[in-house]
């Protein structure tokens, strides 16, 4: 079973990311908006602030469980394509064409306009003030995904060393708010001794935000292929990455339950600026737009980053889609995988803009596709697992088959959750992915999979 890369003499990734460099990949993807936005919604499914502290901790053990998952495919089975990879291997090239033409077409570049509306709905604000001018938010996303686009085509160490700066930034972003919470802000006076009643629909919403908080995390399986240290490379990444969110997490909604209170918290619209603005005054409150907005662009730049590296593996695969498969070697990125990635992402928030919100439409849009490939990969590893015996596991998942068939479960939930919240809206997202079986039928033959393409080394990219 040969490589068509190397058949083909093509170039091909190079094994040129240090593990740091996946770990910095991995916050700044988990690391967005949502740390700003969740914590209002679980404080308001929590009977106490113990509660509300231990939903964060379940979200962290929760996205590790699925880590660890991942963390096996992604060491026994390192491409570029990670998820699709996967699922091609475990249920056949109709399903991997699903994984790849939905991340192209809906969840990479849903989520890249997710954050491309973020940026722009805090610029229309920050320069329309009350009354910002009609379209502004909209021509601001447009602009971020052109400008991230152009970045990425311009090469791995371009791209990465903004990401690293941008990264860098939204921690210290959090770290601000964590002080002013724990140290400046005066506690919160404790609210009148009233039970508080929590409804089984409450948590369960509550679950559903701080799981979307920490999303993100799975995106590390399409850098695999270029992990210089192949074999624990995975399980460091995530690991390191997803313990260095979780305490950030926990530090940061400890600082909002100490300033505010957890009946502050539920109350408030804006919890981090509200927090800011009662410890260190209005320029506080102001400056949590600018980490909110750096937040957002270190996701987007990180997002289009493994997005493009699906659509590489597609047209590395998928002859009629082989304009996708050429890697420019000097730069390490797939240029025209970003450039369509790039179009698509356009397309959406031209989209987006017909709706009443954007960012809601594409939340819509997305969510249920994304936990649907979720679930199936954490699938794939139980079929791998039977089906490939023989080959080489340098990390396995401990308390095999607990662990992952917990983690279909967890996905399960919230494909159910996703869908029940989007509505008519789930439909669009659905839809665009099961186009992808007549465009397949019409792609022809997918070339023959290798199970660890061979991957050259090379010198690290990052600064």
């Amino acid at each position: 079973m040969g490589d068509p890369e190397v058949q083909a003499g093509r170039p091909a990734p190079r094994a040129v990311l240090r593990t740091r460099d996946g770990i910095v990949l991995v916050v700044g993807l988990v690391l967005g908006a949502g740390i700003f936005r969740a914590p209002q919604v679980v404080a308001g499914g929590s009977s106490s602030g113990t509660m509300f502290l231990g939903l964060w901790v379940v979200g962290g053990v929760i996205s590790l469980l699925g880590a660890l998952c991942y963390a096996e495919l992604a060491a026994a089975y390192p491409n570029a394509g990670g998820e699709y990879h996967f699922l091609r291997r475990a249920f056949g090239a109709r399903a991997g064409f699903l994984c790849a033409w939905s991340r192209m077409t809906v969840i990479q570049t849903g989520s890249i306009a997710i954050l491309a509306f973020l940026v722009g709905d805090y610029v229309a604000a920050l320069l329309g003030g009350p009354d910002p001018r009609p379209g502004l938010s909209a021509a601001v996303a447009a602009a971020i995904v052109v400008g991230l686009t152009l970045l990425n085509v311009a090469g791995l160490r371009q791209s990465g060393g903004v990401q690293y700066a941008l990264t860098a930034l939204e921690v210290l972003g959090l770290v601000a708010v964590i002080v002013a919470g724990l140290f400046i802000a005066a506690p919160a006076q404790p609210a009148a001794p009233a039970a508080t009643e929590v409804s089984a629909g409450g948590i369960g919403l509550a679950v559903v935000f701080v799981l979307l908080t920490f999303g993100g995390w799975s995106e590390a399986a399409y850098i695999s292929a270029e992990l210089r240290d192949r074999r624990r490379g995975a399980i460091r990444t995530l690991g390191w990455g997803l313990g260095i969110i979780t305490v950030l997490y926990l530090l940061t909604n400890a600082a909002y339950l100490r300033g505010l209170g957890l009946e502050g918290v539920a109350g408030s619209s804006a919890v981090a600026a509200d927090l800011m603005r009662g410890s260190v005054g209005a320029w506080g409150a102001a400056a949590v737009s600018l980490a909110v907005i750096i937040a957002a662009l270190s996701s987007a730049n990180a997002t289009m980053i493994t997005g493009a590296r699906s659509n590489y593996a597609l047209g590395r695969d998928v002859p009629r889609f082989g304009f996708l498969g050429d890697w420019h070697e000097g730069h390490h990125s797939p240029r025209a995988a970003f450039l369509l990635q790039g179009g698509i992402a356009l397309l959406l928030v031209a989209f987006g803009a017909l709706a009443r919100s954007g960012f809601e439409a594409m939340v819509a849009y997305t969510a249920p596709v994304f936990w649907l490939i979720l679930f199936g990969t954490g699938a794939a590893l139980l079929v791998l697992r039977r089906r490939e015996p023989s080959v080489d596991r340098p990390f396995r998942v401990p308390l095999y088959p607990f662990v992952p068939l917990l983690f279909c479960g967890i996905a399960a939930f919230m494909l159910y959750s996703s869908v029940a919240y989007a509505g008519r809206g789930a439909l669009l997202g659905v839809a665009v992915m099961l186009a992808g079986l007549p465009v397949l039928a019409l792609a022809g033959r997918p070339r023959e999979a290798a199970v660890n393409p061979p991957v050259a080394r090379g010198t690290t990219w990052a600064p």
